[in-house]
Order: C-alpha cells, then sequence, then structure tokens
C-alpha cells in the first residue's frame, strides 16, 4: 500500500552549548526566540519544544551568548517553556510584558531573531514587524538568524546522509526501470501520467519509502508547467512520439531524522529528440553542471559560497543564451528531514539568498527551460557538500532519455 506523509515532525535534539558557541562565533549577543500562536515552527524545532503545544499567548526565550537562559511567559501559560533551562519570569498585562521584556535582553545590544531585512529571505522571518519596532525602541540591533537557523536546522548527521544515498539508490533504480516501461507501454497501446504516477508510488512503496505528494509525470505541454501534477480525473495520454518529464522525490519509512532523495529527468518516447529539444536540453544541463562547478570549487577552496551565487553560475548561462525568461524559478533548494529544508536555496531570482551553503548540507540543483504550450525541461540531481568537497550523489543525466 502506498506510503504517504500526512505530517513531518522535527526531530531537532536543543543543544545550548553549540547555540552559545555560535553566537560567539558570530559576535552575536543572544539570541531571542518568540512565538504566538505558531508563528515561528522555527523556534520549536531549534528549541526541540512539541510542535502541537498549546500556546494562545506570548512566549519568549532568550539565550545569552554566555550565561544563563531567560524565559517570559504567561502567567496563564506559565509551565508552556518548563522543558528549556533557565530562569523564568512570568507576565499578565502588556504594560508588564514590555518591562519584563527590557529586563531580559539587559546587557545585550545585538541580538539574532527569526528576521530577514526586507523580507529578503522569507523562510526565516517569522517575527512580526511590531515586535521588532519594540526591541529596536529598546536600544537593541536586530539581526537575521539566517545563518544560525541553517546551522541549527540544515547541517546533517552522517547518520543522516546515509539514509539520502539508500533513498537514492533505490530512486535511480526505480526511474530507470520506469523509463523501459513508458517505452514498453507506449509501444503496446500507450498509457497515461496518472498510470505512471501509480506505477511509480507502488514501486517506491514496495522499497519502504514515503513520500508527500506526486512524484509528478507531465507528458508534452503539461511538462512546461513546474508544478502540474497529474489526476485520476486529470491525465494526458503517453504514446509514442510524446515528449516526458518525471520529477520524483522519496525518503526512507523507518526513520523519522531521514533525508530526501529528489531529481527530475526528461526524455521522448519512441523516437529521437528534435533540435530545439536537444538545444534547450543542452543548455540546461550546461547550467546545472555550471552551478555544481561553482559549489564543489568553492569547497574544495575551502571558500565561502551563498546560495545566490551558486544559483547565478547556472542563470548567467542561460541568461547568455537568450533563454532568461523560460527560466523561472530558483536553482535549487535545500534539503533534509523535510524536502524543502530550512538551510541555504540556490536562488538570485525568487530571493537573494545570501545564506552560505554549509559542510554536511544537502541541497538540489534544478535549473529548467518551460515553453508553455510546446514542452518544458529541468534537469535535477542533488548535492551534499562537505568540509573540502561538494559531490552529487546520484546518477547524472548527460541525455535525454529514449525511452
Amino acid at each position: 500500500m502506498p506510503s504517504i506523509i500526512t505530517e513531518t515532525t522535527s526531530a531537532t535534539k536543543f543543544d545550548l552549548a553549540a547555540i552559545q558557541q555560535a553566537l560567539r562565533e558570530n559576535k552575536i549577543d543572544g539570541w531571542l526566540f518568540y512565538d504566538h500562536h505558531h508563528r515561528d515552527p522555527l523556534a520549536y524545532s531549534i528549541l526541540g519544544l512539541d510542535p502541537n503545544l498549546h500556546v494562545t499567548r506570548r512566549w519568549y526565550y532568550f539565550i545569552p551568548a554566555t550565561g544563563e537562559p531567560k524565559k517570559l511567559v504567561h502567567r496563564i501559560e506559565s509551565f508552556r517553556l518548563d522543558t528549556l533551562p533557565g530562569t523564568k519570569t512570568a507576565y499578565s498585562s502588556w504594560q508588564e510584558l514590555e518591562s519584563q521584556l527590557k529586563t531580559l535582553v539587559t546587557g545585550a545590544t545585538k541580538i539574532a531573531m527569526q528576521y530577514s531585512p526586507r523580507n529578503a529571505i522569507m523562510y526565516v522571518s517569522m517575527v512580526d514587524a511590531g515586535t521588532v519596532e519594540l526591541l529596536r525602541d529598546l536600544g537593541k540591533q536586530i539581526v537575521t538568524s539566517a545563518d544560525l537557523v541553517s546551522h541549527f536546522e540544515a547541517v546533517l548527521t552522517d547518520a543522516q546522509l546515509a539514509t539520502h544515498y539508500v533513498a537514492q539508490k533505490h530512486i535511480d533504480r526505480i526511474l530507470e526501470a520506469a523509463w523501459k516501461e513508458i517505452g514498453t507501454r507506449a509501444s503496446n497501446g500507450g498509457t497515461n501520467e496518472y498510470a505512471m504516477v501509480q506505477y511509480f508510488q507502488e514501486a517506491m512503496a514496495r522499497e519502504d519509502l514515503i513520500w508527500d505528494h506526486g512524484p509528478n509525470v507531465s507528458a508534452g505541454p503539461n511538462s512546461a508547467d513546474s508544478h502540474y501534477e497529474p489526476t485520476a480525473a486529470n491525465s494526458r495520454a503517453i504514446r509514442k512520439g510524446d515528449f516526458v518529464l518525471v520529477d520524483i522525490w522519496a525518503k526512507l519509512s523507518n526513520d523519522p531524522t531521514a533525508v530526501w532523495y529528489d531529481i527530475t529527468w526528461t526524455g521522448v518516447v519512441g523516437r529521437e529528440p528534435t533540435e530545439r529539444e536537444q538545444l534547450i536540453f543542452t543548455t540546461v544541463r550546461n547550467a546545472r553542471d555550471a552551478s555544481i562547478k561553482a559549489v564543489q570549487d568553492a569547497f574544495a577552496a575551502n571558500q565561502p559560497i551563498a546560495g545566490w551565487q551558486a544559483d547565478e553560475a547556472g542563470r548567467g548561462l542561460i541568461v547568455k543564451a537568450g533563454f532568461g525568461d523560460a527560466f523561472t524559478h530558483r536553482t535549487g533548494h535545500n534539503i533534509g528531514t523535510e524536502i524543502h529544508g530550512n538551510g541555504a536555496h540556490l536562488d538570485n531570482l525568487e530571493t537573494h539568498d545570501e545564506r552560505l551553503i554549509l559542510p554536511n548540507t544537502c541541497f538540489s540543483v534544478e535549473p529548467g527551460l518551460y515553453f508553455p504550450g510546446e514542452f518544458g525541461i529541468r534537469s535535477e540531481v542533488d548535492m551534499i557538500a562537505r568540509k573540502g568537497k561538494a559531490e552529487v550523489t546520484g546518477r547524472i543525466q548527460t541525455e535525454l532519455v529514449r525511452a
């Protein structure tokens, strides 16, 4: 029976010493966590709090670079942070809250919060403007916690990275067999997108993999929609002569800390590619490889590289080829226990992602070009960066599949 994720939970373990060390290394006086009605899921993950905790009042948790953490909670929900170390103060009125908050951050000037200037990296921009204004009125300099979040949310253990490689082997094998299946079915009357989705789901379930939705099988002009998903009621036939895109992602089902594997391949059924298909594939492939090389060169030289720089390496090649307007999404995304993780994305289009790509993180590289009414080509691989090197984790598509 197909296994589909309906809910994800964090397996993060709160590490006070590591957080304080990171604050000192970044010359930040403290990290202020704040939530109301679960507006900041990152806080719950990093602090190891129950993501289903019933929260109807504001709470604050301040971790100084040195010394004991401090809690500020409402009196009617005074036990909400009791699993965390540190002293506790309670408030009831808004006047009391503001007074206690001032005391909470006394002695600290430069404070990290889940905030992003100009909302540039919206993935970490969880704190409302009013709270930032209040702290600034108290004389505090609020800086983004974006790189801190990446460090504690996106950096993976060796055991976690190993789960990615197990999923990779399963998915690469399933995908190779699926292209043959598409060719066989097309030679015997054809198939359709949704039937192939079911084929993938059954194959992944047999390998004890789980997925959240999809995978995506797109034929002909449907491949020009980068987020297309076929349904039983709306599915295009796949026959000889068709162009097909397959985007597939999954992770191990028996480990809550498992890391996803996420790839996209394209091909043609029962024929050779047209000259235009070959041109677009070659352009996308070269852009993918340029981004891969930028990351690999940076890590080999022990030089920092931000997400936007890895994006620009491939995007610039596509723009130079005259297809910039058809590349409508970021080059890649962080991958962790969630398919779209909380580390640096390879993005200088949707955002100017200044977060650094960190050692022991996983991410996709997936440039694409889309031509509505015609076809779309995306070539997606995953990479894992380690200190001193970065590598692609699975098979690399070098030419269009002939199914």
